[in-house]
Protein backbone atom coordinates (compact mmCIF):
# COMPACT_ATOMS: atom_id res chain seq x y z
CA UNK A 1 0.00 0.00 0.00
CA UNK A 2 1.51 3.19 -0.89
CA UNK A 3 2.72 5.44 1.78
CA UNK A 4 1.75 9.13 2.81
CA UNK A 5 3.84 9.54 5.89
CA UNK A 6 3.99 12.65 7.32
CA UNK A 7 7.48 14.08 8.97
CA UNK A 8 6.32 14.65 12.91
CA UNK A 9 7.81 18.01 14.18
CA UNK A 10 11.50 18.58 15.11
CA UNK A 11 11.52 18.40 19.37
CA UNK A 12 14.70 20.69 19.85
CA UNK A 13 12.91 23.78 17.93
CA UNK A 14 13.15 26.95 19.78
CA UNK A 15 8.79 28.09 18.49
CA UNK A 16 6.69 25.51 20.71
CA UNK A 17 3.97 27.60 18.88
CA UNK A 18 4.94 26.22 15.74
CA UNK A 19 5.71 22.83 16.94
CA UNK A 20 2.17 22.48 18.12
CA UNK A 21 0.65 23.66 14.99
CA UNK A 22 2.59 21.43 13.18
CA UNK A 23 1.81 18.81 15.23
CA UNK A 24 -1.79 19.25 15.00
CA UNK A 25 -1.80 19.30 11.69
CA UNK A 26 -0.20 16.13 11.23
CA UNK A 27 -2.56 14.79 13.54
CA UNK A 28 -5.26 16.48 11.80
CA UNK A 29 -3.85 13.88 8.66
CA UNK A 30 -4.03 11.43 11.03
CA UNK A 31 -7.52 11.46 12.07
CA UNK A 32 -8.39 11.96 8.38
CA UNK A 33 -6.79 8.27 7.33
CA UNK A 34 -8.75 6.62 10.31
CA UNK A 35 -12.11 8.28 9.59
CA UNK A 36 -11.85 6.66 5.84
CA UNK A 37 -12.62 3.12 7.36
CA UNK A 38 -14.08 4.28 11.01
CA UNK A 39 -17.40 6.06 10.04
CA UNK A 40 -18.19 8.22 13.58
CA UNK A 41 -16.96 7.09 16.82
CA UNK A 42 -14.99 10.59 17.11
CA UNK A 43 -14.86 10.88 20.54
CA UNK A 44 -13.60 7.32 20.72
CA UNK A 45 -10.75 7.90 18.27
CA UNK A 46 -9.84 11.14 19.79
CA UNK A 47 -9.08 9.06 23.49
CA UNK A 48 -7.18 5.96 21.73
CA UNK A 49 -5.11 8.54 19.79
CA UNK A 50 -4.74 10.27 23.12
CA UNK A 51 -3.75 6.77 24.97
CA UNK A 52 -0.95 6.34 22.45
CA UNK A 53 -0.05 9.94 22.29
CA UNK A 54 0.64 10.05 25.79
CA UNK A 55 3.17 6.47 25.66
CA UNK A 56 0.33 4.42 27.24
CA UNK A 57 -2.00 1.72 26.82
CA UNK A 58 -5.86 1.89 26.07
CA UNK A 59 -9.07 -0.31 26.74
CA UNK A 60 -11.66 -0.50 24.21
CA UNK A 61 -14.90 -1.77 26.29
CA UNK A 62 -17.68 -2.42 24.35
CA UNK A 63 -20.45 -5.04 23.17
CA UNK A 64 -19.02 -7.04 19.56
CA UNK A 65 -19.88 -5.38 16.84
CA UNK A 66 -18.83 -2.17 17.15
CA UNK A 67 -15.68 -1.53 15.07
CA UNK A 68 -13.07 -1.97 17.99
CA UNK A 69 -10.57 -4.35 16.10
CA UNK A 70 -10.86 -2.47 13.13
CA UNK A 71 -10.15 1.05 14.98
CA UNK A 72 -6.90 -0.50 16.07
CA UNK A 73 -5.88 -2.33 13.16
CA UNK A 74 -6.80 0.85 10.89
CA UNK A 75 -4.52 2.86 13.91
CA UNK A 76 -1.62 0.31 13.09
CA UNK A 77 -1.75 1.21 9.89
CA UNK A 78 -2.33 4.91 9.94
CA UNK A 79 1.10 5.23 12.69
CA UNK A 80 3.05 2.91 11.14
CA UNK A 81 3.51 0.72 13.46
CA UNK A 82 4.53 -3.10 13.45
CA UNK A 83 1.35 -4.10 15.07
CA UNK A 84 0.07 -8.06 15.86
CA UNK A 85 -3.30 -9.27 16.81
CA UNK A 86 -3.86 -12.03 19.71
CA UNK A 87 -7.17 -13.29 19.88
CA UNK A 88 -7.96 -13.98 23.75
CA UNK A 89 -9.35 -16.93 24.53
CA UNK A 90 -9.99 -19.31 27.95
CA UNK A 91 -7.23 -21.85 26.59
CA UNK A 92 -4.82 -19.16 25.73
CA UNK A 93 -1.74 -19.79 28.03
CA UNK A 94 1.26 -16.66 29.13
CA UNK A 95 3.78 -18.35 26.87
CA UNK A 96 1.46 -17.94 23.79
CA UNK A 97 1.45 -14.19 24.26
CA UNK A 98 5.32 -14.23 25.20
CA UNK A 99 7.26 -16.76 23.39
CA UNK A 100 9.30 -19.33 25.00
CA UNK A 101 12.34 -21.64 24.48
CA UNK A 102 12.50 -24.61 22.80
CA UNK A 103 14.99 -27.61 22.62
CA UNK A 104 16.51 -27.98 19.18
CA UNK A 105 19.21 -30.29 17.99
CA UNK A 106 21.97 -29.50 14.98
CA UNK A 107 23.23 -31.03 12.29
CA UNK A 108 25.98 -32.50 14.78
CA UNK A 109 23.42 -33.82 17.28
CA UNK A 110 24.38 -30.85 19.72
CA UNK A 111 21.50 -29.39 21.69
CA UNK A 112 20.63 -26.01 22.90
CA UNK A 113 17.92 -23.68 23.79
CA UNK A 114 16.44 -21.46 20.92
CA UNK A 115 13.70 -18.52 22.39
CA UNK A 116 11.24 -18.36 19.69
CA UNK A 117 8.95 -14.93 20.53
CA UNK A 118 5.76 -14.98 21.01
CA UNK A 119 3.44 -11.71 19.25
CA UNK A 120 4.17 -9.76 22.56
CA UNK A 121 7.38 -8.58 20.50
CA UNK A 122 5.66 -5.70 18.40
CA UNK A 123 5.08 -2.05 18.66
CA UNK A 124 0.59 -2.25 19.07
CA UNK A 125 -0.62 -5.28 19.66
CA UNK A 126 -4.33 -5.69 19.77
CA UNK A 127 -5.19 -7.68 22.56
CA UNK A 128 -8.80 -8.80 20.97
CA UNK A 129 -11.49 -9.72 23.99
CA UNK A 130 -8.57 -9.76 26.37
CA UNK A 131 -11.09 -10.60 29.03
CA UNK A 132 -11.97 -13.99 27.85
CA UNK A 133 -8.64 -15.57 28.89
CA UNK A 134 -7.94 -16.60 32.24
CA UNK A 135 -6.40 -14.08 34.75
CA UNK A 136 -3.30 -15.45 34.97
CA UNK A 137 -3.25 -15.21 31.06
CA UNK A 138 -4.07 -11.96 31.28
CA UNK A 139 -1.48 -11.38 33.84
CA UNK A 140 1.39 -12.52 31.20
CA UNK A 141 1.20 -8.69 29.74
CA UNK A 142 1.68 -6.72 32.96
CA UNK A 143 5.39 -6.05 32.77
CA UNK A 144 5.28 -5.74 29.02
CA UNK A 145 2.83 -3.47 29.69
CA UNK A 146 4.59 -1.40 32.65
CA UNK A 147 8.17 -1.95 31.71
CA UNK A 148 8.44 -2.72 28.33
CA UNK A 149 10.07 -5.80 28.51
CA UNK A 150 9.78 -9.47 29.59
CA UNK A 151 11.50 -11.60 31.65
CA UNK A 152 11.30 -15.41 29.77
CA UNK A 153 13.39 -18.85 31.29
CA UNK A 154 15.41 -15.82 33.78
CA UNK A 155 16.20 -12.99 30.82
CA UNK A 156 15.23 -10.15 30.87
CA UNK A 157 14.27 -9.36 26.98
CA UNK A 158 13.44 -5.68 25.86
CA UNK A 159 10.41 -5.29 23.79
CA UNK A 160 10.43 -2.72 20.03
CA UNK A 161 10.18 0.90 20.70
CA UNK A 162 7.48 2.25 20.65
CA UNK A 163 5.46 -0.24 22.22
CA UNK A 164 1.75 -0.23 23.01
CA UNK A 165 -1.24 -2.52 23.82
CA UNK A 166 -4.84 -1.66 22.42
CA UNK A 167 -7.10 -4.08 24.16
CA UNK A 168 -10.46 -4.72 23.19
CA UNK A 169 -13.54 -6.11 26.15
CA UNK A 170 -16.60 -7.51 25.60
CA UNK A 171 -18.60 -6.28 28.86
CA UNK A 172 -18.29 -8.52 31.66
CA UNK A 173 -22.28 -9.24 32.25
CA UNK A 174 -21.63 -10.76 28.74
CA UNK A 175 -21.26 -14.91 29.17
CA UNK A 176 -17.67 -16.56 29.38
CA UNK A 177 -15.84 -13.18 30.45
CA UNK A 178 -13.33 -12.77 33.29
CA UNK A 179 -12.58 -9.75 35.15
CA UNK A 180 -9.66 -8.23 34.81
CA UNK A 181 -7.62 -7.76 37.41
CA UNK A 182 -6.74 -4.63 39.23
CA UNK A 183 -3.37 -4.22 38.98
CA UNK A 184 -3.61 -4.73 35.08
CA UNK A 185 -6.37 -2.19 34.82
CA UNK A 186 -4.10 0.33 36.47
CA UNK A 187 -1.44 -0.26 33.33
CA UNK A 188 -4.24 1.21 30.74
CA UNK A 189 -3.91 4.99 30.70
CA UNK A 190 -7.45 5.17 29.56
CA UNK A 191 -10.72 3.02 29.71
CA UNK A 192 -12.37 4.00 26.40
CA UNK A 193 -16.53 3.35 26.23
CA UNK A 194 -17.48 2.45 22.78
CA UNK A 195 -20.85 2.68 22.30
CA UNK A 196 -23.85 2.35 19.15
CA UNK A 197 -23.61 4.62 16.57
CA UNK A 198 -26.09 7.31 15.74
CA UNK A 199 -28.88 6.81 13.56
CA UNK A 200 -26.87 8.69 10.22
CA UNK A 201 -23.49 6.93 11.21
CA UNK A 202 -25.41 3.94 11.37
CA UNK A 203 -26.90 4.67 7.54
CA UNK A 204 -23.30 5.41 6.45
CA UNK A 205 -21.69 2.07 8.06
CA UNK A 206 -24.63 0.21 5.74
CA UNK A 207 -24.15 1.95 2.88
CA UNK A 208 -20.34 1.72 3.11
CA UNK A 209 -19.98 -1.59 3.93
CA UNK A 210 -22.06 -3.72 1.96
CA UNK A 211 -20.56 -2.34 -1.39
CA UNK A 212 -18.13 -3.98 -3.39
CA UNK A 213 -14.99 -1.48 -2.27
CA UNK A 214 -13.88 -1.07 0.87
CA UNK A 215 -12.29 2.24 2.15
CA UNK A 216 -8.52 1.58 2.82
CA UNK A 217 -5.79 3.65 4.89
CA UNK A 218 -2.73 4.74 4.04
CA UNK A 219 0.06 5.34 6.68
CA UNK A 220 0.48 9.26 7.51
CA UNK A 221 3.45 8.59 10.17
CA UNK A 222 6.25 6.11 11.64
CA UNK A 223 7.26 4.77 14.78
CA UNK A 224 10.09 7.42 14.68
CA UNK A 225 7.59 10.57 14.21
CA UNK A 226 5.12 8.68 16.70
CA UNK A 227 7.84 9.21 19.30
CA UNK A 228 8.78 12.72 18.75
CA UNK A 229 5.37 13.43 19.07
CA UNK A 230 5.12 11.54 22.51
CA UNK A 231 8.21 13.73 23.07
CA UNK A 232 6.38 17.10 22.22
CA UNK A 233 3.52 16.17 24.25
CA UNK A 234 5.64 15.57 27.36
CA UNK A 235 7.22 18.67 26.99
CA UNK A 236 4.14 20.52 26.62
CA UNK A 237 3.75 23.09 29.47
CA UNK A 238 0.59 22.47 32.21
CA UNK A 239 -0.69 25.72 34.00
CA UNK A 240 -0.75 25.35 38.12
CA UNK A 241 -4.72 25.52 37.78
CA UNK A 242 -4.54 22.78 35.29
CA UNK A 243 -2.31 20.58 37.87
CA UNK A 244 -3.97 21.51 40.95
CA UNK A 245 -7.27 20.26 39.66
CA UNK A 246 -5.67 16.84 38.43
CA UNK A 247 -4.38 16.41 41.86
CA UNK A 248 -7.59 17.41 43.97
CA UNK A 249 -9.57 15.52 41.86
CA UNK A 250 -7.65 12.03 41.73
CA UNK A 251 -7.48 12.87 45.57
CA UNK A 252 -11.04 13.44 46.15
CA UNK A 253 -11.71 10.42 44.54
CA UNK A 254 -10.18 8.58 46.97
CA UNK A 255 -12.73 7.32 50.15
CA UNK A 256 -9.99 7.61 52.79
CA UNK A 257 -8.96 11.21 52.01
CA UNK A 258 -10.12 14.53 54.04
CA UNK A 259 -11.12 15.64 50.57
CA UNK A 260 -13.02 13.37 49.76
CA UNK A 261 -16.89 14.32 49.10
CA UNK A 262 -19.43 12.56 51.07
CA UNK A 263 -20.81 10.59 48.63
CA UNK A 264 -17.13 9.08 47.47
CA UNK A 265 -16.31 7.91 51.27
CA UNK A 266 -19.74 6.41 51.52
CA UNK A 267 -19.72 4.80 48.00
CA UNK A 268 -16.33 3.96 46.94
CA UNK A 269 -14.42 0.79 48.09
CA UNK A 270 -10.96 2.03 46.39
CA UNK A 271 -9.81 5.00 44.85
CA UNK A 272 -7.11 5.83 42.01
CA UNK A 273 -3.44 6.08 42.67
CA UNK A 274 -1.06 7.99 41.43
CA UNK A 275 -0.83 6.45 37.79
CA UNK A 276 -4.55 8.15 37.64
CA UNK A 277 -3.09 11.34 38.14
CA UNK A 278 -0.18 10.88 35.52
CA UNK A 279 -2.39 9.53 33.15
CA UNK A 280 -4.72 12.81 33.14
CA UNK A 281 -1.59 15.00 32.76
CA UNK A 282 -0.72 12.99 30.07
CA UNK A 283 -3.40 12.64 28.32
CA UNK A 284 -4.96 16.56 28.60
CA UNK A 285 -1.52 17.10 27.29
CA UNK A 286 -2.57 15.01 24.04
CA UNK A 287 -6.10 16.09 23.97
CA UNK A 288 -4.59 19.68 23.85
CA UNK A 289 -2.56 18.60 20.67
CA UNK A 290 -5.54 16.71 19.13
CA UNK A 291 -7.34 20.37 19.53
CA UNK A 292 -4.32 22.19 18.39
CA UNK A 293 -3.37 23.67 21.64
CA UNK A 294 0.15 23.83 22.68
CA UNK A 295 -1.20 23.52 26.58
CA UNK A 296 -4.16 21.83 28.22
CA UNK A 297 -6.93 23.43 29.95
CA UNK A 298 -9.72 22.14 32.33
CA UNK A 299 -12.05 21.09 29.60
CA UNK A 300 -9.20 18.52 28.91
CA UNK A 301 -9.61 17.41 31.96
CA UNK A 302 -12.94 17.13 32.63
CA UNK A 303 -13.08 15.49 29.01
CA UNK A 304 -11.22 12.88 30.66
CA UNK A 305 -11.73 12.41 34.13
CA UNK A 306 -14.05 9.48 33.26
CA UNK A 307 -11.09 7.27 31.10
CA UNK A 308 -8.86 7.80 33.45
CA UNK A 309 -10.91 6.95 36.66
CA UNK A 310 -13.16 5.03 36.36
CA UNK A 311 -11.28 1.71 36.06
CA UNK A 312 -9.26 2.62 39.01
CA UNK A 313 -12.25 3.04 40.90
CA UNK A 314 -14.72 0.19 42.42
CA UNK A 315 -17.67 0.59 44.34
CA UNK A 316 -18.88 -0.53 47.49
CA UNK A 317 -21.52 -3.38 48.08
CA UNK A 318 -23.81 -1.45 49.24
CA UNK A 319 -23.77 1.35 46.80
CA UNK A 320 -24.26 -0.92 43.99
CA UNK A 321 -27.09 -2.11 45.64
CA UNK A 322 -28.72 1.12 46.24
CA UNK A 323 -28.00 1.45 42.44
CA UNK A 324 -24.75 4.12 42.47
CA UNK A 325 -22.67 4.64 39.47
CA UNK A 326 -19.26 5.29 39.47
CA UNK A 327 -19.83 7.93 36.36
CA UNK A 328 -22.21 9.72 38.71
CA UNK A 329 -19.72 9.84 41.68
CA UNK A 330 -16.87 10.76 38.95
CA UNK A 331 -19.10 13.53 38.24
CA UNK A 332 -19.49 14.90 41.42
CA UNK A 333 -15.88 14.44 42.19
CA UNK A 334 -15.22 16.78 38.45
CA UNK A 335 -17.97 19.70 39.57
CA UNK A 336 -15.69 20.30 43.10
CA UNK A 337 -12.23 20.10 41.38
CA UNK A 338 -12.90 21.66 38.30
CA UNK A 339 -16.03 24.00 38.91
Amino acid sequence: MESMTVDAPATSGTDPVAEAENAAETLAAVRREVAKRIIGQDEVVELTLAAILSGGHGLLVGVPGLAKTLLVDTLGTVLGLDSKRVQFTPDLMPADILGSEVLETGTDGSRMFKFIQGPVFCQLLMADEINRASPRTQSALLQAMQEKQVTIAGQMRDLPAPFHVLATQNPIEQEGAYPLPEAQLDRFLLEIVVDYPTLEEERQILVATTGVEQAEAQAVLDPASLMKLQTLIRRAPVGDKVTEAILSLVRSCRPEDPSAPKRVAESVAWGPGPRAAQALMLASRARSLLSGRLAPSLDDVVALAKPALRHRMALGFAAKAEGVTLESVIDEAVTRACG
